[in-house]
């Protein structure tokens, strides 16, 4: 008979220290049971995909959170179409989806955790439904941060938009990185002696505002730079919803049209401000760039 499956289901968007934990957990109670450890998950938050605004909500692309999985799992997850399944009810979710197509043998669900439409499922209805169906399951609780916070997908969202990077990246248990290819702009910084890459990033993907000192990979290598997003005030501003991600890669003269490149953040410099004039922004970026220097170490790089 084939082995069965000990299953976890969810978004896990950001592949943060809570989840990492859940895997952790969910390989022992496979190795336990004599099972596999089968992770299930939605590329986009289910939130993100119902909303009427949607962009700007998930910390985690598809590929980036491909990239995640990859360094965390031993065995590969397996993708769920939401769209798909919207309509199922908790018990057809469980029969037909758990139980008959994944070969569900045991759950472990996270804290939060709800399915089925309408979010009808939830862990004490899951924990009911295994019991009459004779298997184990378990609810992992809350990991904390070092502060004591809970930690949750939702909480590092709020925290990034507060710009309060430091915290978010210890609770993501890396720093928190955007990619994108690099497109043409109005080469507005070159004419400020600050060549900038402008990057065409994920509709979905969350966007902190602000200046910030950021890492950036480009190939293989790294450098230092500072990224800007927002709506640019002071130079031709832009009238968008989305805002713009600038980069400036420090001791860098390349070209990189076409190319991608990624972005981890380091810790928010200043806000987005509109200046009186060129020369009083072309100083304060020179202010931003030292600040980089000496906040990203070459040990960092």
């Amino acid at each position: 008979m084939k082995q069965k499956n000990f299953i976890t289901v969810g978004t896990f968007d950001g592949v943060h220290l809570g989840h990492r934990a859940l895997f952790s957990r969910l390989e022992q109670l496979a190795v336990l049971h004599q099972m596999r450890p089968l992770v299930l998950y939605f590329p986009y938050p289910p939130k993100t995909l119902l909303s009427p605004r949607p962009e700007m909500t998930v910390l985690s692309t598809p590929p980036e959170k491909k990239a995640l999985f990859k360094a965390c799992l031993a065995d590969a997850p397996q993708e769920l179409d939401f769209l798909a399944y919207r309509e199922y009810s908790p018990e057809q979710f469980f029969k037909k989806v758990l139980l008959e197509k994944y070969r569900c043998g045991g759950i472990l669900a996270g804290p939060d955790f709800a399915f089925g439409k309408n979010r009808q499922g939830n862990d004490q209805w899951l924990k009911e439904k295994c019991a009459q169906a004779k298997l184990p399951f378990e609810v992992l609780p809350f990991y904390d941060a070092p502060d004591g916070a809970k930690i949750s997908s939702s909480l590092i969202r709020k925290t990034l938009a507060e710009g309060n990077i430091p915290q978010a990246n210890a609770m993501l248990g890396r720093r928190y990185s955007l990619e994108g290819r690099v497109v043409t702009g109005k080469k507005l910084g070159r004419k400020l002696g600050f060549p900038t890459a402008n990057l065409d990033i994920n509709f979905y993907k969350l966007l902190p505002l602000g200046v910030f000192a950021v890492k950036v990979r480009v190939g293989k290598k790294f450098y230092r730079g500072i990224c800007n997003i927002g709506f640019r005030p002071t130079v031709n501003p832009i009238d968008s919803i989305i805002p713009l991600t600038e980069v400036h890669i420090l001791d860098f003269s390349q070209s990189i049209y076409g190319r991608r490149i990624e972005v981890f953040f380091y810790d928010k410099i200043r806000g987005e401000v509109k200046f009186n004039g060129l020369d009083e922004l072309k100083a304060q970026l020179a202010r931003d760039k030292q600040t980089a220097r000496e906040w990203i170490t070459d040990k960092d790089l």
